[in-house]
C-alpha cells in the first residue's frame, strides 16, 4: 500500500524531566528509558490530535510496536529537561511510523544538542491481533495539525 505524503506540521514536542529512577549507577539515563520517552511522545502526538489511545481500544483497534530502533549520541543525566520530538514519518492504512529526537537545550542558548534519535513502526490490528485497515477518519486525524499545544512533563 502506498505511503501518504506527510505534512511538515506532523510533529509534536514534549518535555520530560529525567527522574532518579531513569538513571543507572553512573547517574546516566539508562538506554531502555529512551524507548519509554519515544512512547510518551508518540502517545502525546496522538492525544494532541484528538486520538487518545483509550478511544482506539474502545473501537477494537490497537497500534502495537512491530519495530524499534534507537541510536545514542551523548548521555543525559538526572534532572535534565529533555525535549522529545515525535514526527510522523510513515502512514499507510495498516502501518504508522514515527521518527524521534531527544534534545537538551544548550545552557544560555536557544540551540539544542541531539542526545539520541530513533524510529518506531506500528501496525494497526484488531482485538484478535489481526491486521486491519485504519479508518480514513483516523488517518485524517493522524495527519492533522495539533488541536492543542501543550507540554507533557514526566
Amino acid at each position: 500500500m502506498a505511503k501518504v505524503d506527510i505534512p511538515e506540521f506532523c510533529v509534536t514536542r514534549s518535555l520530560v524531566r529525567v527522574r532518579f529512577c531513569d538513571t543507572d549507577m553512573m547517574g546516566v539515563v539508562h538506554h531502555s528509558n529512551y524507548i519509554k520517552y519515544f512512547e510518551l511522545a508518540r502517545i502525546e502526538y496522538l492525544r494532541r490530535r484528538g486520538l487518545n489511545y483509550s478511544s482506539w481500544v474502545k473501537l477494537g483497534l490497537h497500534l502495537p510496536v512491530i519495530g524499534v530502533e534507537a541510536k545514542y549520541k551523548t548521555p543525559s543525566f538526572l534532572d535534565d529537561l529533555l525535549t522529545i520530538e515525535a514526527r510522523l514519518s510513515i502512514l499507510t492504512r495498516v502501518k504508522v511510523g514515527f521518527d524521534y529526537r531527544v534534545l537538551r537545550k544548550k545552557p544560555e542558548s536557544d540551540d539544542y544538542d541531539e542526545l539520541a534519535h530513533g524510529h518506531t513502526l506500528l501496525a494497526c490490528v484488531d482485538n484478535n491481533h489481526r491486521p486491519v485497515r485504519m479508518s480514513s477518519d483516523a488517518e485524517a486525524l493522524i495527519l492533522s495539525p495539533e488541536l492543542q499545544e501543550g507540554e507533557l512533563h514526566l
